[in-house]
């Protein structure tokens, strides 16, 4: 709620936006003083803004990390951590279970500049151990996983990117910072897309790169400052704005969530449900040692296939369909012709996306609503 706080001679209570591309100097000593770092003030919006830097700030103080970076975009801030630790001839290891977006940078984006890439069962520790190469640099997860839901065991990759003397990077969109942190798992690095919980209202785009000074030091910052992925300082004020009900919205869409989930597992017309606050989820286990509360996303999969599926997105009437998440409106999507539409149907069953999976994301509406919702839905698959 106040870390980071910056306030200007008006002594305002609500954060200041500061809409300002450049700043002004007292003299060219100072410039000189400012552009070599002796100064601490602020240069240029591309650099540091000041209300850019007060969500940095208060999202380090949430995360627990030393400190933090804000990118336009989430996907800037997993390609930009990804980027800042390889150069052309390193290796990266990721799990297979990811964001279409984030296995393109690992599996196409990357490759095209020398740096190969091997993709594991994130749940199996022998084929991260086994995928090591001398020349590894960087181990990528996402726990859990999107939109399946799978749950890898953070700490014990933590020890197998230690020993490879390689950097662990863990998106951690789903778990948000109250349920999970990485960072006490031994990851290296923790990256959000702050568009999705972090805003929470369907508002605008965001992402934060978090780690330690001396990581954020040698890896991101002056790729940040000069490749320019620059967040908005409007839109951080509209996530400083998130943040302060961030843990309110959280908790109870969670708490939705497993009822709703609950309901989904005892309906006939459900095939599959994985929800990460059941027992019966794959790695149950490994949610017990490392997560605090659960999520707010749910993946079932419906009777039909592709057609099931579409008849029941198409009957709901208070999720709507957007392949957006984490917002206060509950919503629903069809990964396999959005998120992960382009790969190959063996490539999506390898990830566990089948043609019948939806991924729920919960909102604020009252759980009851929300459960007739999908009852009325899925009588018509």
């Amino acid at each position: 709620m106040h870390a980071g706080q910056i306030r200007s001679q008006f002594g305002e209570t609500s954060e200041a936006l500061f809409l300002t591309q450049g700043h002004v100097y007292d003299s060219a000593e100072q410039c000189e003083a400012r552009f070599l770092g002796k100064d601490p003030g602020f240069i240029y919006a591309r650099f540091s803004n000041p209300t850019v830097q007060m969500f940095e700030q208060r999202m380090a103080a949430l995360e627990g990390a030393e400190s933090a970076r804000a990118t336009a975009t989430g996907m800037a801030a997993v390609t930009a951590a990804l980027m800042g630790v390889v150069s052309a001839g390193d290796h990266v290891v990721a799990a297979r279970a990811l964001f279409g977006s984030c296995r393109y940078v690992v599996e196409e984006h990357l490759p095209r500049f020398g740096v190969a890439s091997t993709l594991v069962d994130g749940t199996n520790l022998h084929e991260w151990r086994a995928a090591i190469r001398p020349n590894t640099k960087a181990l990528f997860l996402e726990s859990p996983a999107n939109p399946t839901l799978e749950v890898i065991d953070i700490a014990a990759v933590a020890q197998i990117a230690k020993m490879a003397d390689a950097k662990l990077i863990v998106d951690n969109v789903f778990a948000t910072p109250l349920w999970q942190k990485p960072l006490t798992l031994g990851t290296d690095c923790v990256v959000y897309s702050a568009t999705k919980h972090i805003d929470g209202q369907g508002r605008c785009l965001g992402g934060v790169i978090l780690a330690s000074e001396d990581f954020i030091q040698k890896h991101v910052h002056t790729l940040l400052r000069q490749t320019g992925p620059a967040m908005s300082p409007f839109n951080a004020w509209v996530l400083l704005k998130g943040l302060e009900t961030l843990p309110l919205r959280v908790r109870r869409q969670t708490e939705s969530a497993a009822r709703i989930a609950d309901w989904l597992a005892q309906h006939p017309k459900v095939r599959k449900l994985i929800y990460p606050g059941r027992k019966d989820h794959p790695q149950a286990d490994v949610i017990a040692r490392q997560m605090s509360g659960a999520s707010t996303l749910i993946a079932l999969e419906v009777d039909g296939g592709k057609a099931g599926a579409f008849r029941f997105l198409n009957a709901l009437a208070l999720f709507r369909i957007s392949n957006n998440l984490g917002d206060a409106k509950s919503l629903a999507v069809h990964p396999a012709t959005t998120t992960h539409q382009r790969f190959t149907p063996e490539v999506r069953a390898a990830m566990g996306v089948g043609d019948g999976l939806a991924r729920l994301s919960i909102g604020l509406e009252h759980p009851d609503d929300l459960i007739a919702d999908l009852e009325q839905a899925l009588a018509l698959v």
